[in-house]
């Protein structure tokens, strides 16, 4: 078969329940150039013959195991043979024009490699999830705007931002092929800052596609606060850090974490934003899992330098321009608590 404009990969582990709203909002889609590529991670909920009965024109890859969201992308890759890659939770429902203006706003500039979707909550079609992901000083992340009303925010067609969410992302397949695609050490979580930020390094644009509508069930497959969603994405932080910060920030990331854990006692402390959250759910299992992170992340620091020196041989731009660049698109860590 020939090339498609798009090639759409939806990582699935047991999100039977979720895929109909997924799939059906696919095939509304108004740009009919794409494929989908489904890529189930050994479910157990009869997710592969429900997409085989219902939605035959979705190709499906099997794979024996939960690999992770990291893993699972890179496999429907190498099935994918569209210009444009693009990455959709199976816990989304997409505009009919999303795909449409995905591919709009990418064709803008060559040197655009990552488009961002509006991302707002399944619940609240008015309440963002999230216009890009921004970083903090530590390397920790989110979604930009996020629990932000979307008619206040006033943005053009086209923005400029640091990087996407693969919850619903574009990329080019350029840039791909120069930078890689997911780095599968990390499982699942913070793998779209690294990706994001090598794309960055690379020299390459990352927008947002401000009418590329897509509705999210935040956190349906990892859980929000679960004790192993909160070993990866701890974890994690400090491998992005590693693998892309500029060396001052590096070594001030002892610091830095420091001050995002006082950050978070003081949240907990005031019942403000996630700290409300946590102080209900928090348990031994979770400290077990913030004390494992830190140790399996110091653990992977030899192997996250080795990769950060493979990074060095596509980066573009000096320390000094990409710590600008992350100082744009700061976000505060009361932000990121959701304490503001």
């Amino acid at each position: 078969m020939p090339p498609v404009t798009a090639s759409l990969i939806i990582v699935n582990w047991n999100g039977a329940a979720h895929l109909p709203g997924c799939l059906d909002s696919l095939a509304r889609q108004t740009f009919p150039d794409f494929e989908t590529i489904l890529v189930d991670n050994g479910s157990s909920d009869g997710s592969l013959a429900l997409v085989a009965g219902r939605y035959p024109w979705v190709k499906t890859v099997a794979l024996p195991a939960n690999v992770g969201f990291a893993a699972g992308n890179n496999a429907g890759y190498r099935r994918a043979s569209g210009e444009f890659i693009v990455t959709l939770n199976n816990d989304t429902e997409a505009e009919p024009t999303w795909l449409a203006e995905l591919v709009r706003a990418a064709g803008q500039d060559p040197a655009i490699g990552m488009v961002a979707s509006r991302v707002c909550s399944f619940a609240d079609r008015g309440v963002i999830d999230s216009l890009g992901v921004t970083v903090c000083r530590d390397g920790m992340s989110r979604g930009a705007s996020r629990l932000l009303r979307f008619s206040d925010q006033g943005l053009g067609k086209t923005e400029e931002v640091l990087m996407p969410s693969a919850c619903a992302a574009l990329y080019r397949r350029r840039m791909i092929e120069a930078v890689g695609f997911f780095d599968e050490d990390f499982f699942a979580y913070c793998e779209d800052t690294d990706l994001g930020l090598r794309g960055r390094l690379a020299g390459w644009r990352a927008v947002l596609a401000r009418d590329a509508a897509v509705y999210h069930k935040y956190s349906q497959t990892g859980g929000a606060l679960s004790p192993q969603k909160l070993y990866l994405v701890e974890r994690n932080h400090y491998w992005v850090a590693l693998k892309t910060f500029p060396l001052r920030d590096i070594l001030l990331l002892p610091a830095a974490t420091a001050l995002r854990y006082l950050a978070q006692v003081r949240a907990v402390a005031a019942a403000r934003g996630t700290g409300r959250q946590f102080a209900r759910s928090a348990s031994g299992a979770h400290v077990a899992a913030l004390l494992r992170a830190v140790i399996d992340a110091a653990a992977g620091f030899p192997m996250m330098w080795k990769k950060r020196r493979a990074i060095a041989a596509t980066r573009r731009i000096g320390d000094r321009e990409f710590a600008r660049l992350l100082r744009r698109y700061r976000m505060s860590f009361r932000e990121l608590l959701d304490a503001r």
